[in-house]
């Protein structure tokens, strides 16, 4: 590792380059030797023949019949591997146990209450197969669209991927989320069926989900069938005719069931992105390239060893995040994971490092939020375990402050273990900019470069690319995952991904580059602060406040300001054993100051136990500048906790500004 410290320095792009991270990391001399990638031969390839690349990896599947064509592609619409026709879950599942791998453990399950399940590969395909023919048995035929609404149990993954057997595309929603959002899901998709279960655990209490389920139902005229797994035994309302126990379906389902054989642009699933304005956005994901693109990244940005490896992804999979890297990027490479059911801090805040001990797991991808938490919490949790077993930490959901990043490394990973910042979205349908982990020098906060067969460039306000400093991040051509459009409104596909930089991709987020070609992410462009005729990245600021050792989490935000346009205000959580007080204020302005410059100076410091965040984790921006500006609060209800935004409210009215 080197560290030459940080400096400010301006920039000449659309948005201001401004904090300077200079500490790099080569992969450790142990890694490398056993990585799967320790050269650029993947990116040369891909630099030779992009759309030649892409079918050397479509060949790591089964596929029933070959493609006639690569690619078909009329903006803003692709087609990939045209003519292909294959199975998701026979991808993820046969092909591994007629290769004699049916005892591998797929799944390492634990629920929140302590009870657990491993489930081998071959227990696997019994359970979908048998799944399938239950959803075949209520009438769900090759085409008809399932929700489902459950909690993070391993009825889940089988409950898609017996969609997937037998060609339903399936539209997961959180379960987290209210009957409202459900509701306007099913009916958007026009869902034939509902798989639920009675409840979930969640910090020690069982949460109800048939009880909203049966809410939402209330206005879903589509559902003709619901599906119950009984997890917790608690009390819910079954309608006769339509709500069926999932283990008295299972009892009489048979175990023959054979994939269907789908198009490589069948929809695989529907996933809705939550909007702040306007109705959920159905993000359409096909088969053949979805899958391609999951397989490949998953393989090599983890530096997947299937055979030796325990991969976690600690996310859920009600986000996409679940879908591409709990689901099917590690089914089809016949991986073993461990899958969670409940929250890092039951019954205590070692939770997580337990589960990373007792499994040995090896390879960890989690989110900056998550990280934050952790250094809130103190290093004792994570020292009080065994986990010399990792040897590779993921990051993945925003931008992930360079502080947060060397803790993760230093605490979690021992100081051995490569750290890969991952960059995608919902649409994207899987990772687009990372490290390989065997051959990139890493840099806290960078997620490096775009993987190989991608192709991403940095634009100003009038769409030409950014050698330096910062900008809009646009994606150039088509790559296999990307989304084919939302559900029912191709128009709005094309307003809202390809109309502000013509011929290019995006989709809202704010990159920069450095002297050497690393992309460093902003975060949303929305969150971008114009303060004196600066545009300051709300990342940035975050980046140089999560700097001091006394800080654990930040989250920063422009408010309305008559002299200068904004005014930067920060809400800062303090790490364990610090105080709150004006001259700390006082300190960490002064901080930010000397980190990025006096542009950057936070006028108003507001100290708080936590942030308002979406169950995803999500810190929500949009309500931090409603208490900044004084406006009444919007929506609050996807909250994972409703109570923090008043406690802000209360403290930011008691909190001095800087005049």
């Amino acid at each position: 590792m080197a560290d030459t410290g940080g400096a400010a320095r301006p920039d000449e792009g659309a948005i201001g380059d401004y904090f300077l991270e200079e500490r790099t990391f080569p992969p450790p001399d142990g890694f490398r030797r056993g990585a799967l990638v320790s050269d650029d031969s993947l990116h040369r390839a891909a630099d030779q023949d992009w759309q030649g690349f892409w079918e050397d990896q479509a060949r790591q599947l089964d596929w029933i019949e070959p493609w006639s064509k690569t690619l078909e592609w009329d903006l803003p619409f692709a087609k990939w591997f045209v003519g292909g026709k294959l199975n998701v879950s026979a991808n993820c599942l046969d092909r591994h146990v007629e290769a004699g791998r049916g005892d591998r453990v797929a799944y390492h399950w634990e629920g929140e209450p302590g009870d657990t399940r491993t489930i081998t590969y071959a227990e696997l395909l019994d359970e979908v197969a048998r799944f399938a023919n239950v959803l075949k048995g209520l009438g769900v035929s090759r085409g008809d669209r399932v929700a489902i609404y459950m909690p993070m149990i391993p009825e889940l993954p089988v409950a898609m991927l017996a969609c997937a057997r037998v060609g339903a595309p399936h539209s997961v929603v959180f379960g987290g989320f209210s009957a409202d959002a459900l509701r306007g899901r099913i009916n958007d998709a026009e869902a034939k069926v509902l798989i639920t279960a009675d409840g979930g655990y969640r910090r020690g209490a069982a949460v109800p989900l048939k009880a909203n389920a049966d809410v939402a139902m209330e206005e879903a005229p589509s559902i003709t069938s619901v599906v119950v797994v009984r997890r917790t035994g608690g009390e819910v309302t079954m309608a006769a005719g339509r709500d069926h126990w999932w283990h008295d379906l299972m009892a009489s389902a048979s175990p023959d069931c054979p994939p269907e054989p789908m198009d490589s642009e069948d929809l695989l699933y529907l996933l809705y992105t939550s909007g702040t304005t306007a109705k959920p956005k159905g993000i359409m994901h096909t088969t053949g390239g979805y899958l391609t693109h999951c397989a490949f990244t998953h393989r090599y940005v983890f530096d997947l060893h299937p055979d030796t490896d325990v991969y976690w992804c600690a996310a859920d999979i009600g986000w996409v995040t679940g879908h591409s890297y709990i689901v099917y990027g590690p089914l089809a490479n016949g991986a073993t994971s461990v899958m969670y059911e409940g929250t890092p801090d039951h019954p205590d805040r070692d939770r997580w490092w337990s589960i990373v001990e007792r499994y040995g797991v090896t390879i960890l991808y989690t989110a900056p939020t998550a990280i934050r938490t952790f250094m809130k919490w103190g290093t004792s949790y994570p020292e009080a375990h065994d986990m010399s077993s990792l040897r590779l930490l993921g990051s993945v959901g925003e931008p992930i402050n360079p502080e947060a990043w060397v803790w993760y490394w230093r605490h979690i990973g021992g100081e051995r273990c490569p750290v890969v910042d991952t960059w995608w979205q919902t649409e994207t349908g899987g990772i687009m900019i990372s490290p390989l982990p065997g051959t990139t020098v890493l840099k806290p906060g960078s997620a490096t470069f775009p993987l190989p067969g991608m192709a991403a460039e940095v634009v100003d306000d009038s769409g030409q690319p950014v050698k330096k400093g910062g900008g809009y991040l646009t994606l150039t051509r088509p790559w296999p995952g990307m989304l084919r459009g939302i559900y029912g409104d191709p128009e709005r596909y094309q307003e809202t991904y390809w109309s502000r930089f013509p011929g290019r991709y995006f989709a809202g987020d704010g990159a920069k580059l450095d002297d050497e070609g690393y992309f460093w992410l902003l975060g949303r462009v929305d969150d971008v602060m114009n303060v004196s005729g600066h545009r300051v990245s709300t990342t940035e600021v975050e980046s140089a406040l999560v700097d001091h050792p006394t800080v654990a989490e930040a989250a920063v935000v422009g408010a309305n300001d008559a002299t200068t346009g904004q005014a930067i205000v920060a809400y800062v959580t303090l790490k364990s054993g610090n105080e709150p007080s004006d001259e700390h204020g006082e300190l960490l302005r002064r901080h930010v100051a000397q980190r990025i410059g006096p542009i950057a100076r936070p006028k108003t410091i507001i100290f708080t136990d936590d942030l308002p965040k979406t169950r995803s984790g999500k810190i929500m921006r949009r309500l931090l500048r409603d208490v900044a500006d004084g406006r009444d609060l919007g929506d609050t209800t996807t909250l994972a906790d409703p109570t923090v935004v008043e406690e802000i409210r209360r403290r930011a009215a008691a909190s001095p500004g800087e005049e």
